[in-house]
């Protein structure tokens, strides 16, 4: 990452607010609300505060980092909306980095990453040094023998619990989550990035409407 870039990250996927702004190497800034809702409302006034009191404005920012997921659907679709319209006003970059990437960033590979897929789930995905395996979502009672040993290493939502079921090691995260995002997000060829996307491991759970769309007259 070159001295000069400035990239604000953020992340809603989960039961906050979360969001860091890095120059360089240095975090200049970082903060975290929990709210299981409100983020859609409380996400800008966060990052203004957050840029404000580092002496830094939005003109200021060369990238922007955004956690794509997994977790709630809602507030990825928050995040990733905000990342995309702040990349086109800004005319900056934006990048999409998974929250198993920010948990593992940094540990040791083989590692496992959990997040919390609700209902006695986990979503799970692998990092070996040969790379990243596909991600899957499992049940408590049923995870995957094939993912864990005694050496493998488990991060993330549940992690002691899934140390205990399958004799893995559970640890903790070397940062912050938007810290992490923001520098996974800086060093990406930002040129070659796609826009930001959610990452659902599965379908959005959404309910179809109840009432009859209206009958729309000739």
């Amino acid at each position: 990452m070159s001295s000069d870039q400035l990239v604000l990250a953020f992340d809603t996927s989960a039961a906050h607010c979360a969001a860091a702004l890095l120059s360089g190497d240095k975090v200049l800034a970082e903060r975290v609300e929990k709210m299981v809702k409100g983020q859609a409302e409380r996400l800008f006034p966060m990052l203004e505060e957050l840029l404000s009191g580092a002496g830094v404005t939005w003109p200021d920012l060369t990238g922007i980092g955004v956690g794509v997921g997994p977790g709630n659907f809602t507030g990825i679709r928050i995040s990733v909306a905000s990342a995309r319209g702040l990349a086109l006003s800004l005319e900056i970059p934006a990048i999409g980095v998974s929250i198993f990437e920010a948990l593992g960033l940094g540990l040791p590979r083989p590692i496992v990453a959990s997040v919390d897929a609700r209902g006695g789930r986990f979503y799970l995905q692998t990092f070996a040094n040969s790379g990243a395996h596909d991600p899957l979502i499992a049940d408590a009672d049923a995870l995957p023998a094939d993912k864990f040993s005694e050496n493998q290493s488990i991060v993330g939502y549940g992690s002691e619990e899934i140390a205990a079921r399958t004799g893995a090691k559970a640890c903790q995260p070397q940062y912050p989550v938007a810290v992490a995002i923001a520098m996974i997000a800086a060093a990406r060829d930002a040129a070659n990035a796609p826009r930001p996307a959610p990452l659902y491991v599965r379908a959005p759970d959404a309910a179809p409407p109840r009432q009859r769309a209206p009958v729309i007259l000739p």
